[in-house]
């Protein structure tokens, strides 16, 4: 029989009363009443053949004990109390002594489990933990097409990803695996599995479900397992390694452990504990805005929200070269209960919905017709992109992927925009744009490097300042302008803290007035060397902006560095970015030649006008064209785009660099240059500040002789109006100064860029404006009406400039178009 204690009426069945809690002692008035109490219940005894669940809101009228642990278990008899773990799921008062009362048989396994919980986890582990964890049966859905019906297993079956992938109705589980008959997928199913998917259900759960060996695991291991949606009782997610010789439970065998050290070193889609500011990192035991908007029943216990998504993510992270779907998925799912039905039904969801929002199944990845990613019902749109660059290859692929409609028009008689790889050098791609990946970790072109089987280059930090002259600069006067020039900006960022756009200067001006101020207070004179470098620093810094500092934003020049940024690696891209966006574009409905000059979006449908007449019509249409042609209205919108967005396409600046390639019959540079992937040149003087400032060596591997280098700031202006072949004369001239000590060969074949004076592009990447703010990317990036979307690295204000930010921000409109 039941003790008084655990008879306690009032809180017979809350969801919160653990037995652990309970009173030990009643006064002697209450041991009267509950020994009288106890003599009735012997009276009635006969005539009492079950009990109702006491937990409010149960369904369960006739409960039945499923642990059959205990000799006198009630099972669907009557027993002083049932403990409610799910409406389909209870445990009678007897089986509760047996592991609970200290001179029972079961209670030395659930105190082991209890230290092992306790050392792992951080979660009470009460009698109700330890039996959801320990006790309930496993649930298993018939893998047969034409089945799907969910069957409970017995009780000593211990579920594996194997079992799940492969059961079958009646499928024996020990030492065989032959069916019971041939009709077992005819029996019915149990009545409490269509109860699972009711929203009342999972409210009615007393414990969020906590998977079993999740394959996140490994990625997790720092955390509190029950934090993040893991069980702390599994060997694969002990927290300290030097605590293996805590006592495991029999039944717990260990699984292959999965080390991320197998995994791609980029890939870190986790933060952990007190880590923060990596780029496309989620916090595995908190809900993201986004997932409590889409998600928002789970904002009060989001465990097994964040069970399901880290093991989406890992599982991705894992194979990111293959489709993840629901399929690949759910046999992962480990846990006991029924709530293992609810986590397949949930994991659906939840994978669209990462799905969408280019957080899994994204990058190069190209899927059939009959295997699209999100259901029909996202796929009755159509689209037109404007612009088959990074950022609308990207929307287009994943549209294309999700199942919806695209056509890209093309003004250019070639696909990436600004990405365009010159292959005609001998054994080397040299990009005329974009070739370099900044910040490797997360970044997704890591990932489709990774998808593509690509090795990337890491470029080492080593870059000797060469004086013309030929002479190498004093690493020690290289690091001490490095410290000034540092310094200097630190003191923009302190003079910009309490200053509206109204007060903004241009950035060049800024830093001219606090130089001289530290020269008259400091008293400090640098030598005509040193102040060389910091002209050479300037030029890196106008590198980084795209244009004359005379034209950024003092205020805004650095806004995007507010939020987290791509860490890890810079790295060259060997093979070049026209390799992953050839790959994005394969399948893809492209029409080039097709320059679009009219949307009119007035209608209920938006009609697309291209400059030979064709009219397109489309329901949704997205603009990814440069920012320079937004501003000079190469489109004409109709109605025309508001004055808000108008502004806004004009307080940030077209910015522009060029470079210029130059393959010679030998390296000359090597026995100087010493192994380093670049070097600096230290101007002469400012007027010549941003005049091949950086040269690139071209070939890590260090058998083609190319050399690459970039044009910047006022020096772009220099060179407009010089041929190439005087241009490479200049930089013959520099170089020549560089290497003043041997004889420097004319190059066999050479390139100069001219992306401002390509008609369809005029630029190279935006910046701010002085008078402009961050938010003006965000003002571009708004939709109209949920009609025209607007895509392109100036409409990403957290990666600007990169081909990364075009990329996400294709992503990112892909996303917003699919949820309208």
């Amino acid at each position: 029989m039941s003790t008084g204690r655990v008879r306690t009426k009032k809180k017979a069945c809350s969801s919160d009363q653990s037995p652990d809690n309970l009173p030990l002692r009643s006064s002697g008035r209450q041991v009267k009443k509950k020994a009288a109490e106890a003599a009735d219940d012997d009276d009635e005894a006969s005539e009492k053949k079950y009990r109702k669940c006491e937990k409010a809101g149960c369904t369960a009228t006739c409960p039945v004990c499923f642990a059959s642990a205990a000799e006198r278990c009630a099972k669907n008899g009557y027993t002083s109390r049932w403990y409610h773990l799910s409406c389909g799921e209870h445990f009678c008062n007897e089986c509760f002594d047996h592991y609970y009362r200290s001179h029972k048989d079961g209670y030395e396994k659930y105190t082991a489990w209890k230290r092992i919980w306790t050392s792992n986890g951080k979660s009470e582990p009460s009698p109700k933990a330890f039996m959801a964890d320990q006790q309930l049966p496993y649930w298993v859905q018939c893998t047969k097409p034409d089945c799907g019906k969910w069957r409970q297993l017995t009780k000593e079956i211990q579920l594996t990803p194997q079992i799940a992938k492969t059961y079958r109705c009646g499928m024996k589980l020990n030492n065989s695996t032959k069916t019971e008959g041939s009709d077992q997928c005819s029996m019915p199913e149990d009545l409490r599995v269509a109860e699972v998917s009711d929203h009342w259900w999972y409210s009615m759960l007393i414990l969020p479900p906590l998977l079993k060996d999740s394959v996140a695991a490994p990625f997790l291991a720092a955390y509190y397992p029950d934090c993040v949606g893991m069980s702390p009782s599994c060997t694969s997610t002990n927290r300290l390694p030097g605590e293996s010789n805590l006592v495991k439970l029999e039944h717990l065998k260990s699984v292959p452990n999965l080390t991320v050290a197998g995994m791609n070193k980029y890939f870190q889609p986790f933060y952990q504990p007190n880590e923060c500011g990596k780029a496309l990192c989620v916090r595995p035991d908190v809900m993201e805005l986004d997932e409590l908007y889409e998600f928002p029943e789970y904002s009060r216990d989001p465990t097994m929200y964040l069970a399901l998504r880290n093991l989406i993510l890992a599982l991705w992270y894992t194979n990111c070269k293959e489709a993840l779907t629901p399929q690949k998925c759910i046999h992962h799912i480990i846990v006991r209960g029924l709530v293992r039905i609810r986590c397949v039904q949930e994991m659906e969801r939840i994978l669209h919905f990462m799905t969408r929002k280019g957080l899994i199944n994204t990058g190069i990845l190209s899927v059939s017709p009959d295997q699209y990613l999100l259901p029909k019902e996202y796929h009755n749109k159509s689209v037109i992109i404007v612009g088959a660059g990074a950022a609308g290859l990207a929307a287009a692929r994943q549209l294309h992927n999700f199942g919806i409609k695209v056509i890209i028009l093309e003004a250019k008689d070639r696909i990436g925009g600004r990405v365009w790889d010159d292959k005609t050098f001998k054994g080397v791609t040299v990009g005329r744009g974009a070739q370099i990946v900044n910040g490797c970790v997360n970044n997704p072109m890591a990932l489709m490097c990774e998808q593509l089987g690509i090795k990337m280059h890491k470029l080492g930090e080593k870059c000797d300042l060469i004086q013309e002259g030929g002479r190498i600069t004093d690493p020690t006067i290289d690091k001490r302008m490095d410290f000034h020039f540092n310094a200097i900006l630190d003191v923009v960022s302190e003079w910009r803290k309490d200053k509206t756009q109204h007060q903004d200067v241009p950035l060049g001006e800024k830093i001219q007035e606090i130089y001289k101020a530290f020269i008259q207070e400091s008293g400090i004179q640098f030598s005509e060397l040193e102040e060389k470098v910091l002209q050479f620093h300037l030029s890196n810094l106008e590198y980084a902006c795209g244009s004359n500092l005379s034209q950024v934003s003092a205020r805004s020049w650095d806004h995007n560095e507010f939020f987290a940024q791509f860490a890890g690696d810079h790295t060259l891209l060997t093979v070049g970015y026209s390799t992953v966006i050839e790959k994005l574009a394969e399948g893809l409905d492209i029409r080039l030649n097709f320059p679009v000059q009219g949307i009119d979006y007035s209608g209920e449908e938006v009609q697309v006008t291209t400059t030979d007449g064709t009219v397109w019509t489309t329901q949704k249409i997205l603009v990814t064209v440069p920012l320079a042609l937004l501003q000079k209205n190469a489109i004409q919108f109709n109605p025309p785009l508001s004055e808000k967005k108008i502004k806004a396409i004009n307080s940030l600046g077209a910015g522009v660099i060029e470079k210029i390639a130059l393959q010679f019959p030998y390296r000359f540079w090597d026995s100087k240059i010493q192994g380093a992937d670049f070097f600096g040149h230290v101007p002469p003087n400012s007027s010549q500040r941003g005049l091949f400032s950086v040269f690139y060596d071209m070939d890590p591997e260090g058998k083609q002789s190319i050399l690459m280098s970039v044009v910047t700031g006022d020096a772009v202006t220099t060179i407009k109006s010089l041929d190439d072949k005087q241009v490479l004369q200049q930089c013959m001239t520099v170089l020549r100064e560089l290497f003043k000590e041997q004889e420097v060969p004319d190059p066999v074949k050479f390139f100069v860029t001219r992306w401002s004076k390509d008609p369809w592009l005029q630029m190279a990447y935006s910046f701010v404006k002085t008078g402009g703010s961050g938010e003006a990317y965000d003002i571009i990036a708004e939709d109209i009406q949920g009609k025209v979307f607007f895509a392109g690295e100036a409409t990403n204000r957290h990666f600007p400039q990169t081909v990364t930010g075009a990329y996400l921000s294709g992503v990112r409109e892909a996303s917003k178009i699919a949820a309208f």
